[in-house]
């Protein structure tokens, strides 16, 4: 492969390179294959990247564990995220009397895993908060609660520590093969300054900023989507549902309805720029096609369609549903390792919704047939920043005939999240002439080869094939050497 000023420019044998580009500066990768690089749509930069420099609760297995890690924590912050209770035997995350006595005077803030719901310190609990939806007096917060005390705990951030976070996460997506992340921000998310902070950050990936809130911020950003709730999440049981949660009697919080939606469209669509919104639970998603339906009497369907508005999450969707999105161009960001974290008979999906509703979740195979473009990211602290492991999620489903092939699935981890983000060159995301020179190279051990053989091979072909005779998902992950965007390293393995 030849590049120049950050355009591949040729492909093809080595032999005839080196004759065509003779005075080329030559990479020999010795066995290591490229692809693509990956795009993770939908990541928060500063909260993973605390995660990162602050207290990691994501393997905790008891409430217990918790409490020790918040009296190990250095203050006068500890901020931690990850815990998640439905793991744990006691099936109870620590009251509020327990992580006082554990902060022995520090400020603690624990987001749960789908950050929906966190538990803290009473020094962070306002006048405010005590009042607000989501209150109680000794659990975990949620809904408004939640956005107030995180508010207070983000301010308590100072600004050294948000750049060592927003550093750390760049750094570390670029090592997993990642080129470009869409930031999810907003002002219950992350706030202005945030945002405009990691803009100005000229290392790693390339930040495509999107804003969750029905105003346009002061900060230029792609659209007015990613987390703009329509619901919560399931763990939280925040997720707005049509039946009642299985283990709770909540149906959870429906925030913006049909008409709020279709305001939201209509007026994106007229200003050019991508709307979205965050969406989970049937109800939710009931919601949003009200909202599509309505927006489309008042702009007609080509206008709507042409604007590739998205949605995020998308968990619960029927097949009829799904039709519907593809006919009006939505482009659906998705978690595969939320299938795979929570997924299954016996998975969290299942303690709160039933055996039958819980395997019916991210149904990416109904999304693909239907023409919906898919676009894989991690929503990043709750899943790790992991894209072979999304693919390999993706490709073995929890629930049969949910997932897509392998090439399917690379192909939204790659070229679906530029389409997302707008780009529809038909280059960028792929390796050919003309194409942006933005691709990982990867190294891997020995894998075993699908088939009745069994053999063991490196695995130095396409990655994207899915075809008998190429490696499955099931070996050992690649491991990423070079990460390039535009033709510039942003990352190198020592």
């Amino acid at each position: 492969m030849a590049v120049t000023d950050g355009v591949v420019v040729w492909i093809g044998q080595d032999s005839v390179g080196h004759a065509l580009h003779p005075d080329a500066e030559v990479v020999e990768l010795g066995g290591a294959f490229v692809a693509p690089a990956f795009v993770d749509a939908h990541v928060h930069a500063t909260s993973a990247g605390l995660l990162l420099t602050g207290v990691d609760l994501t393997r905790t297995s008891s409430a217990d564990e918790v409490l020790q890690q918040v009296r190990d924590a250095e203050g006068p912050l500890v901020w931690g995220h990850g815990w998640d209770e439905t793991r744990w035997q006691e099936n109870r995350a620590p009251t509020r009397a327990e992580i006082d006595e554990a902060a022995q005077g520090k400020t603690v803030y624990l987001s749960r895993i789908d950050v929906h719901s966190a538990l803290v310190s009473s020094d962070l609990v306002t006048d405010e908060a005590r009042t607000a939806d989501g209150y109680s007096a000794d659990g975990p917060l949620s809904r408004a609660a939640h956005h107030l005390v995180r508010g207070t705990a983000k301010a308590a951030i100072t600004p050294e520590q948000r750049e060592a976070a927003q550093l750390a996460f760049l750094r570390h997506a670029a090592s997993k093969g990642i080129a470009s992340v869409h930031e999810c921000a907003g002002p219950d998310i992350s706030g202005e300054d945030d945002l405009r902070e990691l803009l100005a950050l000229t290392e790693g990936p390339e930040v495509v900023a999107y804003w969750g809130a029905h105003e346009l911020p002061s900060v230029p950003v792609r659209g007015l989507a990613g987390d703009h709730f329509v619901d919560g999440a399931i763990g939280s049981r925040t997720a707005a549902m049509t039946e009642p949660y299985a283990d709770a009697e909540t149906s959870g919080a429906l925030y913006l309805d049909g008409r709020q939606i279709a305001d939201h469209l209509v007026k994106c669509t007229e200003l050019g720029i991508q709307a979205g919104v965050h969406v989970i639970g049937d109800a939710g998603m009931a919601a949003v096609i009200e909202g599509f339906e309505i927006a489309e009497k008042t702009l007609g369907t080509p206008e709507l369609a042409s604007a590739r508005h998205r949605l995020e999450h998308v968990e619960m969707v029927s097949k009829e549903q799904a039709e519907k999105l593809a006919g009006w161009g939505v482009v659906a960001s998705v978690q595969p390792l939320f299938d795979a974290e929570w997924g299954g008979p016996t998975g969290m999906y299942a303690q709160r919704l039933g055996a039958e509703r819980g395997v019916g979740l991210n149904p990416f195979s109904r999304l693909a047939a239907a023409g919906v473009v898919l676009a894989f990211g991690s929503d990043t602290p709750v899943t790790a920043i992991d894209p072979w492991a999304a693919v390999k999620a993706a490709v073995h489903h929890r629930t049969d005939g949910h997932g897509v092939s392998p090439r399917a699935a690379f192909t939204a981890h790659t070229r679906g999240g530029w389409r997302a983000a707008g780009v529809n060159d038909g280059l960028t995301g792929t390796l050919q002439p003309g194409a942006p020179a933005t691709y990982a190279v990867w190294e891997t051990g020995d894998l075993v080869v699908a088939g009745s053989d069994a053999r063991v091979q490196r695995w130095s072909t396409d990655p994207r094939s899915g075809v008998p005779g190429l490696p499955d998902l099931t070996g050992p992950a690649p491991v990423c050497v070079r990460t390039v965007l535009n033709g510039r390293t942003i990352y190198e393995r020592k």
